[in-house]
């Protein structure tokens, strides 16, 4: 991917919008200094497309991707700004060819995972394990104080990870790297601030009806944004509330 700088990238396409080559990946920049890869999807991307180009966008787009609109996001506004504006399920990593830095982040609620370290003297990142494990000179040594924390708790909290020498990065995170090495994760969301306290609600309480009408147009506008799609969709009916809920708003 770039040679000189010794880095490369690696992408396996679950294609869901812009199923042809201009959504591939690992995709570069208009101008050709940013290569960005990332697993999963941004919902809000035709807003945020309409948004680019209300911000003076000129270069055009190839496909319409979601892909494309969070590069072309990136390119605009840069990683710090971009992040808030995101709706949606993703970790990516950024590659800027001029300053030589790599930026990883994830989403909100940390529904897709990102995993990076040193294996072997060289810097690796992946959205799975199981691609680390790949690399060359891999050796898969297990962290007994994180297995202990396992033990404990019955999962591993971020940032550890059950392998010795890699993290993972913490959900509403990202976190640059330059020269193979990596700074503190820096956070550009808290769940803490949705999060309305008993002080907090001096105003009385809405009607009911006024809520449950509420209630459904936020589930209308969810399940809405993941209907986007130039594939066919599907849904696992488990007999539940909320399953035969999304079904039926589907």
């Amino acid at each position: 991917m770039d040679a000189p700088a010794g880095i490369a990238m690696g992408h396996r396409r679950l294609s869901i919008v812009d199923v042809s080559e201009t959504g591939a990946q690992p995709m570069v920049s208009s101008n050709g200094r940013m290569v960005l890869v990332y697993n999963g999807e941004i919902y809000n991307h035709r807003a945020l497309r309409a948004e680019v180009d209300g911000a003076g966008w000129n270069a055009g787009w190839r496909g319409h991707s979601d892909t494309e609109t969070l590069l072309a996001a990136l390119q605009v506004w840069g990683i710090s700004k971009t992040l808030p504006k995101l709706n949606g399920m993703f970790a990516f990593a950024l590659w800027d060819r001029e300053t030589r830095t790599l930026c990883l982040a994830r989403d909100r609620i940390g529904e897709k995972p990102l995993y990076y370290g040193t294996v072997g003297g060289s810097f690796v990142f992946a959205s799975e394990l199981k691609a680390i494990a790949a690399f060359p000179n891999w050796r898969g040594e297990v962290d007994r104080d994180v297995l202990a924390l396992y033990l404990r708790y019955a999962y591993v909290p971020d940032p550890f990870c059950i392998w010795r020498g890699i993290s993972r990065l913490p959900p509403a995170h990202w976190v640059e790297i330059q020269s193979g090495r990596a700074g503190e994760p820096v956070a550009y969301w808290d769940f803490s601030s949705v999060v309305v306290t008993p002080k907090q609600a001096v105003a009385p309480q809405p009607r009911l009806d006024r809520s449950m009408n509420e209630l459904h147009h936020r589930l209308q506008a969810a399940v809405g944004m993941r209907m986007d799609a130039d594939v066919p969709l599907g849904a696992f009916l488990s007999g539940g509330i909320d399953s035969s809920l999304i079904v039926a708003l589907m």
